[in-house]
């Protein structure tokens, strides 16, 4: 089969790799579609340390079943699939109590790092636990059904605390995560959403996914501004950081009301300096969120009623071959383009 395999740091190349084989428990999946993650496009050049050559990529993706392994049930040759980005063990105490995305034995498919190294789906075919699969709607088409797993990271974050018709709630952030996130909020109800970026171009595309309120957290004024759009300026219900650095934290924590929640969904900083009074005194509640744990099911629906646009945070879908191109146009931040997906074959496929 073909697949893109980063060679060395900086450098894909489309070559000839061994098909594999489905084991015991395991399907392999003709990929249809896999869109590129921006934990990828960092991983080209080896800073992240999870990326190490010779590695083939690729976690958001969705295809169609080729091949069943021994001991497999309820799956047959031709079903639609997409799939988790993480194998869990299904055996440690995390995984029992449901919270999958923290299991200790959790390996991440397309992740080449000292502990682990488990192919990606930048390429032909991929073999993956048929447990970690679901079934695709009629409605939802290959691409976007590969934008589900970030899709579900989103949905993880917007369900740490509850979101309730009517609420008001900050977005801090806005790439792909954060304009799912306010997708998957505004679906849930909430009436006034305040979308907080660095960048214009990134607000403006946040309008067009449903936010009320746009602020230039550049802005001097920045944290007036978003107040000022919150109901009668006392603060929002609710506010995601969806970037993870000491500035954007402080703005949400000093931007919900009292007794208001703050989701923390980036983690670009491992350590910051931290507004500990204010947020005891106004008793505002914190909480972590990781990955996704199993809402894929829920995220296809969404998808397939029309109530999250999945495919308007995609910039291009382009044939895998040309893979090396188009991803290091992203990493070199070529205006324009966001979101990528990657076909190995060479159209976009519907059926």
């Amino acid at each position: 089969m073909k697949a893109l395999v980063l060679t060395e740091y900086g450098k894909f190349e489309y070559l000839d790799v061994p098909t594999p084989i489905p084991g015991t428990g395991e399907v392999l999946i003709k990929v249809k579609a896999c869109a590129v993650c921006g934990s990828d496009v960092h991983g080209m050049d080896g800073s992240s340390g999870r990326r190490q050559p010779p590695d083939i990529m690729g976690h958001e993706a969705s295809g169609q079943i080729e091949a069943v392994g021994p001991g497999v049930e309820g799956w047959s040759v031709g079903d639609r699939v997409t799939f988790d980005s993480t194998v869990y063990c299904n055996q440690c105490e995390a995984c029992r109590a449901g919270n999958v995305n923290l299991c200790v034995n959790r390996q991440v498919l397309g992740v080449s790092c000292d502990d682990y190294r488990r192919d990606g789906a930048f390429a032909d075919y991929l073999v993956v636990p048929a447990y970690i699969c679901y079934r695709l709607p009629d409605e939802v088409s290959f691409v976007q059904a590969a934008m589900v797993e970030p899709l579900a990271i989103a949905y993880h974050a917007a369900t740490r605390t509850q979101v309730k018709p009517g609420m008001s709630a900050v977005i801090v952030g806005v790439g792909t995560i954060g304009l799912l996130t306010l997708q998957v909020v505004k679906a849930m109800g909430a009436s006034q959403i305040i979308a907080v970026d660095i960048d214009d171009a990134k607000l403006a595309t946040a309008v067009e996914n449903g936010a009320t309120s746009i602020v230039n957290s550049a802005a001097p004024d920045a944290l007036a501004q978003v107040l000022a759009a919150t109901p009668n300026g006392k603060g929002a219900d609710i506010a995601f950081d969806a970037t993870g650095i000491e500035a954007t934290v402080d703005l949400c924590v000093r931007s919900v009301r009292l007794d208001g929640s703050v989701v923390l969904i980036g983690n670009l900083a491992q350590q910051i300096d931290f507004a500990l009074q204010w947020v005891v005194t106004r008793q505002i509640s914190l909480f972590g969120t990781c990955a996704s744990a199993g809402e894929y099911d829920e995220c296809l629906q969404l998808i397939a009623g029309g109530k999250v646009d999945v495919e308007a945070l995609i910039a291009k879908s382009v044939p895998l071959a040309n893979g090396h191109e188009w991803i290091t146009r992203v990493y070199n931040r070529e205006p324009g383009l966001n979101k990528i997906v990657l076909l190995p074959e060479a159209e976009e496929v519907r059926s």
